[in-house]
């Protein structure tokens, strides 16, 4: 099964490479399916976001310099976090303005980034992976990934192909999780208070799945949902569209 003879590069993320591999499985698995050939950069290594977050520039360039020289020569890169994604895409091109060598090197870096069902939908322009599966799930799309790179309803549409799937919207879909990387840190009264609001909106929908676009905010919401001793399983979209072909 082939669509268009293309190659990526996998940014798997540290969240994905420590904690939850099998999404990056997933994803691989699903852009070979379509044809897709996928590398994996060994000299990656953390995008430097905590640093540039907490204002930690000269750190942050180091990490970004080291990120940029891995996927010099990759023709697509696809994220599997909106956060990490949106770090190379759009905060890269800040960090080294006026720079004259890194500068162009972000710019170049930033063009290829995508998050993993904006690269199906939208250059390989693959909706239906002609999974099936019986379930109800529901939707949380990333602030990063909603505003850094500028997904919208890629992921809904993907779910939404999937036969034998029920959808059901997020309430206030468009709130924070809570996380935001070191905020929670910064900030721990405040995001317990957002990830309870979100879960609690979570539950409302009766979804037996939730699916995620950033595996940083699933682990957030998954811990909030186990605190409030209510374990609802959590998936990566590449993960749920995998069991889908697998339970064909």
């Amino acid at each position: 099964m082939g669509v268009r003879k293309v190659k990526v590069s996998l940014f798997a993320t540290c969240i994905t490479d420590m904690f939850y591999p099998n999404a990056g499985k997933a994803a691989v698995n699903l852009l070979r399916r379509f044809g897709v050939g996928v590398d994996f950069p060994q000299g990656q290594t953390c995008c430097g976001q905590p640093a540039y977050n907490s204002g930690y520039m000269e750190e942050a360039k180091q990490a970004a310099k080291q990120m940029i020289r891995a996927f010099e020569h990759s023709e697509y890169i696809i994220g599997l976090s909106g956060s990490c994604s949106s770090m190379l895409k759009k905060h890269y091109v800040e960090l080294f303005e006026g720079d004259p060598e890194w500068y162009p090197k972000a710019v170049s870096l930033s063009e290829k980034v995508y998050e993993f069902s904006q690269f199906f939908v939208d250059v390989l322009g693959i909706t239906d992976v002609g999974a099936e599966l019986n379930a109800t799930v529901t939707l949380h799309i990333a602030c990063h990934t909603r505003r850094g790179m500028g997904v919208v309803d890629q992921p809904e549409q993907m779910l939404r192909a999937v036969k034998g799937l029920k959808f059901v919207p997020l309430p206030n879909a468009e709130d924070c999780c809570g996380f935001g990387g070191t905020f929670s840190v910064k900030n721990p009264e405040i995001s317990e208070e957002m990830v309870q609001e979100k879960t609690e909106h979570i539950e409302e929908t009766g979804a037996e799945i939730l699916v995620g676009t950033d595996l940083a905010c699933l682990m957030n919401i998954g811990g909030r949902l186990r605190h409030n001793g209510k374990p609802i399983p959590m998936m990566h979209i590449a993960e749920i569209l995998e069991r889908g072909l697998a339970n064909k």
